[in-house]
Protein backbone atom coordinates (compact mmCIF):
# COMPACT_ATOMS: atom_id res chain seq x y z
CA UNK A 1 0.00 0.00 0.00
CA UNK A 2 0.99 3.68 -0.45
CA UNK A 3 1.27 6.48 1.19
CA UNK A 4 -1.98 7.52 0.08
CA UNK A 5 -4.09 4.11 0.30
CA UNK A 6 -3.09 3.94 3.71
CA UNK A 7 -4.20 7.78 4.31
CA UNK A 8 -7.20 6.85 2.60
CA UNK A 9 -8.27 3.93 5.11
CA UNK A 10 -7.44 6.06 7.92
CA UNK A 11 -9.70 8.81 7.12
CA UNK A 12 -12.51 6.82 6.23
CA UNK A 13 -12.10 3.95 9.37
CA UNK A 14 -15.47 3.02 10.48
CA UNK A 15 -15.64 2.90 14.59
CA UNK A 16 -14.08 0.23 16.62
CA UNK A 17 -15.75 -2.06 19.26
CA UNK A 18 -14.22 -1.76 22.51
CA UNK A 19 -15.48 -5.27 23.65
CA UNK A 20 -14.07 -7.18 20.16
CA UNK A 21 -10.64 -5.18 21.08
CA UNK A 22 -10.17 -5.99 24.67
CA UNK A 23 -11.13 -9.80 22.93
CA UNK A 24 -8.63 -10.09 19.87
CA UNK A 25 -6.10 -8.74 22.65
CA UNK A 26 -6.42 -11.49 24.56
CA UNK A 27 -6.70 -13.88 22.08
CA UNK A 28 -3.38 -12.54 20.21
CA UNK A 29 -1.82 -12.43 23.32
CA UNK A 30 -2.45 -16.02 24.24
CA UNK A 31 -0.43 -16.70 21.16
CA UNK A 32 2.56 -14.77 20.98
CA UNK A 33 3.54 -14.64 24.52
CA UNK A 34 6.41 -15.99 25.07
CA UNK A 35 7.58 -13.98 21.75
CA UNK A 36 6.05 -10.90 23.77
CA UNK A 37 8.01 -12.37 26.68
CA UNK A 38 11.46 -12.26 25.11
CA UNK A 39 10.66 -8.98 23.21
CA UNK A 40 10.49 -7.60 26.66
CA UNK A 41 13.47 -9.52 28.26
CA UNK A 42 15.46 -7.93 25.11
CA UNK A 43 14.37 -4.46 25.77
CA UNK A 44 15.20 -4.53 29.47
CA UNK A 45 18.65 -6.42 28.93
CA UNK A 46 19.15 -3.35 25.91
CA UNK A 47 17.82 -0.22 28.32
CA UNK A 48 19.69 -1.49 31.71
CA UNK A 49 22.94 -1.73 29.72
CA UNK A 50 22.53 1.83 27.98
CA UNK A 51 21.31 3.25 31.50
CA UNK A 52 24.84 1.89 33.02
CA UNK A 53 26.93 2.95 30.77
CA UNK A 54 25.48 6.13 30.74
CA UNK A 55 25.67 6.11 34.37
CA UNK A 56 29.11 5.16 34.50
CA UNK A 57 30.28 7.98 31.97
CA UNK A 58 28.04 10.43 34.22
CA UNK A 59 25.75 11.64 31.53
CA UNK A 60 22.35 9.96 33.42
CA UNK A 61 19.76 12.02 33.86
CA UNK A 62 19.41 12.55 37.64
CA UNK A 63 16.28 11.76 39.49
CA UNK A 64 14.01 14.11 40.78
CA UNK A 65 14.21 14.07 45.28
CA UNK A 66 11.38 13.65 47.55
CA UNK A 67 12.38 17.39 48.96
CA UNK A 68 12.54 18.81 45.34
CA UNK A 69 8.60 17.70 45.24
CA UNK A 70 7.88 19.60 47.61
CA UNK A 71 8.69 23.24 46.06
CA UNK A 72 6.61 23.11 42.77
CA UNK A 73 9.39 25.72 41.39
CA UNK A 74 12.40 23.93 42.23
CA UNK A 75 10.67 20.48 41.49
CA UNK A 76 9.82 21.79 37.76
CA UNK A 77 13.73 23.21 37.27
CA UNK A 78 14.73 20.06 38.36
CA UNK A 79 12.35 17.75 36.29
CA UNK A 80 13.00 19.99 32.67
CA UNK A 81 16.93 20.03 33.63
CA UNK A 82 16.88 15.89 34.02
CA UNK A 83 14.51 15.77 31.15
CA UNK A 84 17.18 18.27 28.57
CA UNK A 85 19.85 16.03 30.42
CA UNK A 86 18.30 13.16 29.44
CA UNK A 87 17.97 13.44 25.40
CA UNK A 88 21.47 11.50 23.81
CA UNK A 89 20.06 8.34 26.72
CA UNK A 90 16.43 8.73 25.55
CA UNK A 91 17.48 8.90 22.15
CA UNK A 92 18.93 5.41 22.16
CA UNK A 93 16.46 3.75 24.14
CA UNK A 94 14.07 5.00 21.92
CA UNK A 95 15.95 3.59 18.71
CA UNK A 96 16.12 0.59 20.46
CA UNK A 97 12.48 -0.07 21.31
CA UNK A 98 11.62 0.99 18.07
CA UNK A 99 13.75 -1.58 16.43
CA UNK A 100 12.41 -4.11 19.39
CA UNK A 101 8.96 -3.42 18.89
CA UNK A 102 8.55 -2.97 15.10
CA UNK A 103 10.57 -6.51 15.23
CA UNK A 104 7.85 -7.91 17.62
CA UNK A 105 5.01 -6.28 15.40
CA UNK A 106 6.20 -7.93 12.41
CA UNK A 107 6.59 -11.61 14.01
CA UNK A 108 2.85 -10.79 14.99
CA UNK A 109 1.33 -10.10 11.59
CA UNK A 110 3.54 -13.35 10.75
CA UNK A 111 1.59 -15.29 13.19
CA UNK A 112 -1.91 -13.54 12.28
CA UNK A 113 -1.30 -14.59 8.70
CA UNK A 114 0.08 -17.87 9.29
CA UNK A 115 3.20 -17.79 7.61
CA UNK A 116 5.87 -20.19 8.68
CA UNK A 117 9.06 -17.83 9.29
CA UNK A 118 11.33 -17.43 11.76
CA UNK A 119 11.14 -14.82 14.02
CA UNK A 120 13.54 -12.70 13.93
CA UNK A 121 13.80 -10.11 16.88
CA UNK A 122 16.64 -8.17 15.45
CA UNK A 123 14.96 -7.54 11.56
CA UNK A 124 15.54 -3.80 12.16
CA UNK A 125 19.11 -3.43 13.42
CA UNK A 126 19.94 -4.58 9.87
CA UNK A 127 22.24 -2.04 7.77
CA UNK A 128 19.08 -1.43 5.15
CA UNK A 129 16.73 -0.19 8.26
CA UNK A 130 18.45 1.18 11.35
CA UNK A 131 19.20 4.54 10.13
CA UNK A 132 15.65 4.94 9.84
CA UNK A 133 15.08 3.79 12.80
CA UNK A 134 17.62 5.55 14.32
CA UNK A 135 15.98 8.54 12.95
CA UNK A 136 12.44 7.50 13.99
CA UNK A 137 14.05 7.72 17.52
CA UNK A 138 14.94 11.64 17.58
CA UNK A 139 12.12 12.26 16.30
CA UNK A 140 10.19 10.12 18.67
CA UNK A 141 12.26 11.97 21.43
CA UNK A 142 11.62 15.50 20.34
CA UNK A 143 8.21 14.98 20.17
CA UNK A 144 7.87 13.55 23.60
CA UNK A 145 10.64 16.18 24.83
CA UNK A 146 8.23 18.79 24.13
CA UNK A 147 5.84 16.99 25.35
CA UNK A 148 6.96 16.31 28.42
CA UNK A 149 8.04 19.77 29.31
CA UNK A 150 4.65 21.18 29.15
CA UNK A 151 3.98 18.80 31.50
CA UNK A 152 1.72 15.70 31.90
CA UNK A 153 -1.41 16.27 29.64
CA UNK A 154 0.34 16.96 26.38
CA UNK A 155 2.61 14.08 26.92
CA UNK A 156 -0.43 11.25 27.49
CA UNK A 157 -1.95 12.80 24.25
CA UNK A 158 1.22 12.50 22.37
CA UNK A 159 1.74 9.00 23.83
CA UNK A 160 -0.43 7.39 21.47
CA UNK A 161 0.26 8.44 18.19
CA UNK A 162 3.88 7.69 19.53
CA UNK A 163 2.75 4.55 19.73
CA UNK A 164 1.92 3.83 16.05
CA UNK A 165 5.80 4.24 15.20
CA UNK A 166 6.56 0.96 15.66
CA UNK A 167 3.48 -0.41 14.20
CA UNK A 168 3.73 1.73 10.88
CA UNK A 169 7.40 0.78 10.61
CA UNK A 170 6.73 -2.97 10.79
CA UNK A 171 3.91 -2.98 8.00
CA UNK A 172 5.85 -0.09 5.59
CA UNK A 173 9.42 -0.83 6.24
CA UNK A 174 9.58 0.97 2.75
CA UNK A 175 8.59 4.63 3.92
CA UNK A 176 10.53 7.24 4.76
CA UNK A 177 10.26 8.41 8.27
CA UNK A 178 8.30 11.48 7.95
CA UNK A 179 5.63 9.36 6.17
CA UNK A 180 5.69 6.85 9.17
CA UNK A 181 5.45 9.55 11.48
CA UNK A 182 2.48 11.22 9.70
CA UNK A 183 0.28 8.20 9.51
CA UNK A 184 1.21 7.43 13.39
CA UNK A 185 -0.24 10.53 14.03
CA UNK A 186 -3.10 10.67 11.54
CA UNK A 187 -4.35 7.29 13.21
CA UNK A 188 -3.34 8.09 16.28
CA UNK A 189 -5.22 11.39 16.29
CA UNK A 190 -8.47 9.02 14.35
CA UNK A 191 -8.63 6.43 17.12
CA UNK A 192 -7.25 8.07 19.97
CA UNK A 193 -9.84 7.45 22.78
CA UNK A 194 -10.22 3.98 22.06
CA UNK A 195 -6.12 3.86 21.79
CA UNK A 196 -6.04 5.12 25.39
CA UNK A 197 -8.47 2.74 27.11
CA UNK A 198 -7.51 0.11 25.77
CA UNK A 199 -3.72 0.36 26.43
CA UNK A 200 -4.75 1.64 30.02
CA UNK A 201 -7.04 -1.74 30.52
CA UNK A 202 -4.05 -3.77 28.90
CA UNK A 203 -1.65 -2.33 31.06
CA UNK A 204 -3.87 -2.93 34.20
CA UNK A 205 -3.83 -6.73 32.81
CA UNK A 206 -0.36 -6.24 32.07
CA UNK A 207 0.84 -5.34 36.14
CA UNK A 208 -1.17 -8.31 37.17
CA UNK A 209 2.12 -10.00 36.59
CA UNK A 210 3.80 -8.61 39.72
CA UNK A 211 1.68 -10.89 41.77
CA UNK A 212 3.66 -13.86 40.48
CA UNK A 213 6.71 -12.57 42.77
CA UNK A 214 7.04 -9.78 40.53
CA UNK A 215 8.72 -11.17 37.75
CA UNK A 216 5.40 -12.44 36.24
CA UNK A 217 5.13 -9.01 34.77
CA UNK A 218 8.12 -9.76 32.42
CA UNK A 219 5.47 -12.56 30.76
CA UNK A 220 2.62 -10.56 30.81
CA UNK A 221 4.05 -6.90 30.24
CA UNK A 222 3.86 -7.72 25.94
CA UNK A 223 0.38 -7.47 26.11
CA UNK A 224 0.22 -3.66 27.02
CA UNK A 225 1.97 -3.36 22.93
CA UNK A 226 -1.24 -5.23 21.35
CA UNK A 227 -3.81 -2.73 21.19
CA UNK A 228 -1.79 -0.68 18.57
CA UNK A 229 -0.84 -3.28 16.15
CA UNK A 230 -5.00 -4.19 16.51
CA UNK A 231 -6.04 -0.80 15.85
CA UNK A 232 -4.04 -0.51 12.60
CA UNK A 233 -5.19 -4.40 11.86
CA UNK A 234 -8.60 -2.67 11.83
CA UNK A 235 -8.41 0.32 10.46
CA UNK A 236 -5.58 -0.91 8.00
CA UNK A 237 -5.30 -4.09 7.24
CA UNK A 238 -2.34 -6.13 6.19
CA UNK A 239 -0.82 -6.51 2.70
CA UNK A 240 -0.76 -10.01 0.90
CA UNK A 241 3.05 -11.22 1.92
CA UNK A 242 3.80 -10.91 -2.31
CA UNK A 243 3.23 -7.51 -2.57
CA UNK A 244 4.75 -6.75 0.87
CA UNK A 245 7.71 -3.96 -0.09
CA UNK A 246 11.11 -3.75 1.71
CA UNK A 247 13.96 -1.95 1.37
CA UNK A 248 15.93 -5.41 1.31
CA UNK A 249 13.53 -6.16 -1.98
CA UNK A 250 13.96 -2.71 -3.29
CA UNK A 251 17.64 -2.78 -3.49
CA UNK A 252 17.35 -6.54 -4.92
CA UNK A 253 15.35 -5.03 -7.53
CA UNK A 254 17.62 -2.00 -8.34
CA UNK A 255 20.88 -4.06 -8.45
Amino acid sequence: MTYLEVEDKIKNAKPIDFGNLINDVFELFKKIWLKGFITILLIMAVALGIIFVFTMIGLAPENVTAQQMLNFEVFYQSYVTSVIYGIPQTILLSTCILAFLGAFYRICRQDIKGENKEADYFYFFKKAYFSKVLMLGIIYTAIAVLAQLMFIVPYIYVYIPLSFFSVVLANHPEMGELDIVKLSFKLGNKKWFIAFITMFVAGIIGMLGIIACGIGVLFTMSIVYLPAFLIYKEVVGFQNGKNMVTIENQTKTNF
